[in-house]
């Protein structure tokens, strides 16, 4: 983790696609002036399962994962945020202990926010607060759609829904590729199952020219049929 200069409320391009953009002129300089910034490379944990929160952290730039592990060193990845994106809130919110550690996907440029300054702001804007409530919906929508796939879909139904997820998250760059260099072992922590299953199921998708990879990136050549695939259309 390294602090570097912090960006300024007031012109960051990214604040409109946050929880932020709720905020009315005069309380962006103090937002500004309260948080911190901070520089995390890739895989480095920006906080740990268990640990208590100070504050919450909005994304600038890059991606994070959020995984939680068991006593046999199992690791399941619950959630993927990019730029824009709050971590932390829901514990800090419940005043509890963060449920997973949160680790950079690639070189990430995160923004801290403290406990006081976020909740004084609460206090001052009902926009927010309304925001927050309905992140929250969102939020609890999505875990319920998780557990759903996983314990209705097969493992190739996940990960053919996960391609599409991830491509809706991330986008594709200027050759067709998804904008996310995850490794085999990542997909499979997020399907939920081995990396060897991964590996052959992308390579039956390849041969069913669904996809095609190059090492790490992963092209969809037939999203329609990922998405037949994934049982998501009617």
């Amino acid at each position: 983790m390294q602090r570097i200069p912090i960006p300024n409320c007031e012109t960051c391009p990214i604040r409109s696609q946050s929880l932020f953009g709720a905020l009315q002129e005069h309380q962006l300089p103090e937002l500004s002036s309260s948080k911190g910034c901070y520089f995390f490379r890739r895989g480095e944990v920006i906080f740990h399962e268990g640990s208590y929160p100070a504050g919450i952290y909005c994304i600038h730039q890059g991606a994070v994962k959020l995984y939680r592990s068991d006593s046999s060193g199992n690791v399941v990845i619950v959630r993927l945020a990019r730029a824009g994106d709050l971590l932390g809130y829901r514990a800090l919110l419940s005043n509890e202990r963060y449920t997973a550690t949160a680790e950079a996907l690639e070189d990430t440029t995160l923004c801290f926010i403290p406990r006081q300054t976020f909740f004084e702001l609460l206090r001052q804007n009902t926009d927010l607060m309304a925001a927050v409530t309905e992140l929250l919906a969102r939020d609890l929508r999505a875990a319920e759609t998780r557990l759903a796939s996983l314990a209705q879909k097969s493992v190739p139904q996940r990960l053919a829904e996960i391609l599409l997820y991830l491509r809706e998250l991330f986008g594709e760059d200027e050759t067709g590729a998804l904008k996310t260099t995850m490794t085999r072992r990542e997909l499979a922590e997020l399907v939920g199952t081995a990396p060897e299953t991964v590996i052959r199921l992308l390579s039956d998708f390849q041969r069913r020219k669904l996809i095609s990879t190059d090492h790490r990136h992963i092209r969809i050549l037939d999203p329609a049929g990922l998405a037949y695939l994934a049982d998501l259309e009617d």
